[in-house]
């Protein structure tokens, strides 16, 4: 069984693992106590957060240990939106941004927010001059996710920051829980004020987000009752998950630029593969992420083309993990101006480390397969 779904979730490291054992057996105290036990399990956090900060070059900023990207992202935009609310309550994001950033946005409307939500175009991507455009005195905080979950678009993170470095009352936010690992990022450079990651997306364990909030930066605290993550994020911090999640980052990063050109190779094999199926519709334009291919059978239950895809030894995905057993049509694919028939028909093949062009073949003789033996019960299209 080939497994394609590393949007979702990727299998850890084994290094990572192994010291994820080791912390949870020798370092069980809590980080807050003031023990020598405590001292050390703290110190181990410290030094983690000093191997996050050293990969990506930031001096300027401190990166904040989460449960996960949900949280990493809702506390980002929560907490400039609600610490920054005097200044004005307009707020900025696109049509196609995961769960987590868009029905955050969806609450703070509920709360009195404006917030304005960009277009995207028929490639899935927002420029920079709606950005631009969209700017009021009222705005304080912009949040762009850098690759899209379900499709794997690109977007132009840098010029978009480069933008707002001319309005520094306008904080910018990226999600980066799918790019981390797979393609560059320079948080700084870029005049990026605040990053969203995940460590089970990069080969580390479930359970650990990062959030890097730059310098100067005030949050409002959704978690309360402590004085952890520089007060940002109240509770006992996950030792053995946040050393681990640091180690597979560091390994991540080191290998980033090899994995960026494999990965390229490996998708565009695949996207020709797909594009060769009729029945097929490839989704999303480039720039597109390295490992995510994305393509619609109109006509056809996506669970079904999943299910059957498993069946020849292939498993995928239908739209995010957040929202995959749901019935509804792709949010992404409809911002994109797809038809409803084609929105609810979108699979996603998203692939890592262990897998070489001999298994993309394979997914495409699989694909191949399915087609023939679903296009008969496909539903007639008007």
């Amino acid at each position: 069984m080939l497994y394609f779904d590393h949007c979702a979730s990727t299998p850890p490291y084994e290094e990572v693992v192994q010291t994820m054992m080791e912390v949870m057996k020798s370092h069980y105290a809590n980080p807050s106590s003031l023990h020598q036990r405590g001292t050390a399990a703290d110190k181990l956090i410290e030094r983690a957060r000093s191997v996050v900060s050293k990969q990506f070059g930031t001096r300027g900023g401190e990166w904040i240990f989460t449960s996960g990207g949900t949280e990493s992202n809702n506390i980002a935009i929560k907490g400039i939106a609600k610490q920054y609310s005097g200044r004005g309550k307009h707020l900025i994001t696109t049509e196609i941004e995961h769960a987590s950033v868009y029905e955050t946005f969806a609450q703070l409307e509920q709360d009195g927010f404006n917030v304005t939500y960009l277009p995207v175009s028929a490639s899935g991507h927002v420029s920079v001059e709606q950005v631009a455009d969209a700017l009021t005195e009222e705005t304080i905080l912009v949040s762009v996710m850098h690759v899209n979950n379900e499709i794997g678009t690109v977007q132009p993170i840098e010029l978009i920051g480069h933008l707002l470095k001319r309005y520094p009352k306008v904080f910018f936010h990226v999600d980066a829980v799918q790019s981390i690992g797979k393609m560059s990022i320079d948080i700084e450079k870029w005049g990026i004020d605040l990053v969203s990651g995940s460590a089970h997306k990069l080969r580390g364990p479930r359970g650990v987000g990062l959030l890097y909030v730059r310098n100067g930066i005030k949050l409002y605290p959704l978690l309360t009752g402590g004085s952890q993550e520089a007060g940002f994020r109240a509770g006992t911090q996950n030792v053995p998950a946040i050393v681990a999640a640091a180690k597979a980052l560091r390994m991540s990063r080191e290998t980033e630029e090899a994995r960026y050109t494999e990965m390229s190779a490996l998708r565009s094999r695949l996207a020709s593969i797909v594009n060769a199926i009729p029945e097929l519709k490839l989704n999303g334009g480039e720039p597109l992420a390295p490992n995510i291919v994305h393509f619609s059978y109109p006509g056809m239950k996506p669970e079904v083309v999943v299910h059957k895809l498993e069946q020849h030894g292939i498993m995928a995905s239908t739209k995010s993990a957040c929202s995959s057993k749901d019935n509804m049509p792709s949010r992404v694919l409809l911002a994109l101006g797809a038809s409803a028939e084609h929105a609810s028909g979108g699979i996603r093949i998203s692939f890592g480390d262990e897998h070489r062009s001999h298994d993309i073949d394979r997914v495409g003789t699989a694909l191949r397969q399915v087609v023939a033996e679903l296009k008969p019960l496909e539903r007639r299209l008007t």
